[in-house]
């Protein structure tokens, strides 16, 4: 059964998390609508999806519930490394502080040769589709 709560969390869209959330604090979209310093319709607009917030109001709903931005707006594993990466990541923070700035070095600069090979392929591709 945890396993499927997970698949669920995970699978939640702004809206549904939203919700979850503001319920599981037991608060009422009318004390939430207080705490955020918006109207209970707009709380509503948000939990149905016939509107998204603003940056501010996001910035306003991730303190009153007491959550980071990244949680209230993205599901568990959609920002972030996956798994094999993060346990490297890991690995390194255990690095004295001249092997992590090499390891960063080279991260970075794959980072800028994978940035460029893509923007020679989508030069090639807007050339093709002229």
């Amino acid at each position: 059964m945890a396993i499927f709560n997970s698949f669920l969390w995970i699978a939640m869209d702004f809206p549904e998390r939203l919700v979850r959330l503001r319920k599981e604090r037991k608060l009422t979209q009318k004390t939430l609508a207080e705490q955020v310093e918006v109207h209970i319709t707009q709380i509503q607009r948000y939990e149905n999806g016939r509107t998204q917030p603003t940056l501010d109001i996001i910035r306003k709903l991730a303190t009153t519930l007491a959550v980071s931005a990244d949680e209230l707006i993205f599901g568990e594993g959609e920002r972030g490394p996956d798994e094999r990466l993060r346990l490297q990541f890991e690995a390194i923070s255990q690095f004295d502080e001249e092997d992590r700035q090499l390891a960063q070095g080279v991260l970075e600069g794959l980072i800028l040769k994978h940035q460029a090979k893509q923007s020679v392929q989508r030069q090639a591709t807007a050339k093709g589709n002229k």
